[in-house]
């Protein structure tokens, strides 16, 4: 099933059903008023926003209305925890070649994984706002899965059991503030604004044969400025699958029913699929070239993140956004 929330009834928006087409919607308040009251009780919520799911497909549910996508808020408009991982080999090795540091041999068999920005996140539609272009703006095109109650210390394989939803992540970065936070040894805070959700999350089942392995087996597509950017593939090259990126993130503490946890950028060692992120872009043009070339995006870019499936169809809805100047500045 496909799962959204609308801008109304507070922070935390109202829950809906999202047809398979995305073409409507229709509320399930009657169920949960949130996503996240809906994840709280995932095993008696899901079997019955299933039947909801069903009936709206059939043209059977009372209440049902066209999506109109500026009106979607994130699916989890705000969460309690959003914990990114970098699970793609290529990207975290060509990064450090290009500034001349080794990959920690710790890398290939731990995660790497930081605490994100979760407090709230932007729409599909809505613009994302910086105060100063120096800052060096950049997407990050990922894939994001969502847990129900994971308790603390959990195997790969009982992880995988929690993984409830799976949706996508535009995962901004300000790359030119990030050098000075990782040199204080402390991790990221200013270089990591708010970040931007898929229209819909949708349960594993929805992307058939594509789901296997806790991986995504689809090319995560990025247009900017209406050109194509990069379409790698999401289940190649992947160091950690999701199972393992959610045990690695409950080692020593339980996550929340509703945690999101981030691939990281998607990269792949063919480099011909394109990027994910304008730095990956320049890494790739610093390896080449001696220096980058492609500038970090500036007010006015736009950017369009989706994943579609083996007939064309989109899964999870575009994010798309405009990058603007912070207001009154």
């Amino acid at each position: 099933m496909k799962l959204g929330s609308l801008k109304e009834g507070g922070r935390d928006g109202t829950l809906i059903v999202v047809s398979r087409d995305l073409s409507r919607g229709v509320r399930a308040t009657d169920i949960a008023p949130t996503l996240q009251r809906a994840l709280e009780d995932w095993s008696n919520t899901a079997p019955r926003l299933v039947a909801l799911y069903d009936a709206l497909n059939d043209g059977q549910a009372e209440g049902a209305f066209d999506i109109d996508m500026p009106s979607l808020a994130a699916p989890l408009p705000r969460a309690y925890e959003f914990v990114d991982g970098s699970a793609y080999l290529p990207h975290v090795e060509r990064v450090r070649k290009a500034r001349g540091a080794e990959v920690p041999e710790s890398f290939y068999t731990d995660p790497l994984m930081y605490q994100a920005t979760s407090a709230g996140f932007h729409g599909p539609r809505d613009a994302v706002t910086v105060p100063s272009e120096d800052y060096g703006i950049d997407l990050e095109a990922e894939i994001v899965v969502i847990t129900d109650d994971v308790p603390m210390a959990p195997s790969a394989e009982q992880a995988a059991a929690h993984i409830q939803l799976v949706g996508l992540v535009n995962d901004v970065s300000l790359r030119n503030l990030i050098p000075a936070e990782l040199a204080k040894g402390f991790g990221f805070l200013q270089s990591k604004p708010r970040s931007a959700l898929s229209p819909v999350f949708v349960t594993p089942d929805e992307l058939g044969e594509a789901w296997r392995d806790s991986k995504v087996h689809l090319p995560l597509l990025t247009h900017v400025n209406g050109q194509w950017f990069g379409a790698p593939e999401a289940g190649v090259d992947m160091q950690f699958n999701f199972a393992q990126l959610v045990a690695h993130a409950a080692k020593t503490r339980p996550l929340s029913a509703g945690t999101i946890v981030g691939s990281g950028t998607i990269a792949n060692e063919d480099t011909s699929k394109g990027a994910s992120c304008f730095a990956e872009q320049r890494t790739v043009e610093t390896l080449r070239d001696g220096k980058p070339s492609t500038p970090f995006m500036s007010f006015g870019d736009t950017v369009r993140i989706e994943m579609l499936d083996a007939n064309g169809n989109s899964i999870f809805g575009a994010i798309e956004q405009r990058i603007e100047p912070q207001p009154g500045r």
